[in-house]
């Protein structure tokens, strides 16, 4: 199993609109086979805490089976058009995959 956490943080000059396209544009990954799961976030009204980071824009977490099916999931039609599309919305994104 591979973990693929993906941390968005969207322009500052963004309008309400746009951010609401963004997170259109992240729902449109949700057809993608090789994904098991895919979980769609925005930073939690939890407690603040020195330990919480809630300065980012969106996140998603995507369960695959192994490597083979992250990767296929990268040159996926679908990510690559999201990827197009999107990638002068964010300022800055991090990932973190886990096995």
């Amino acid at each position: 199993m591979l973990v693929h956490t993906v941390i968005f943080y969207l322009r500052n000059d963004l309008s309400e609109a746009q951010k609401e396209e963004f997170h259109k544009g992240l729902e449109s990954l949700r057809p993608i086979k090789t994904a098991q799961a895919l979980y769609i976030g925005k930073p939690a009204a939890v407690a603040p805490r020195p330990v919480v980071d809630s300065s980012f824009s969106f996140s998603i977490t995507a369960i695959f089976a192994d490597v083979e099916a992250h990767n296929a999931y990268q040159v996926d039609p679908l990510h690559v058009a999201f990827l197009d599309q999107f990638r002068s919305y964010w300022s800055r994104v991090q990932i973190y995959d886990a096995d």
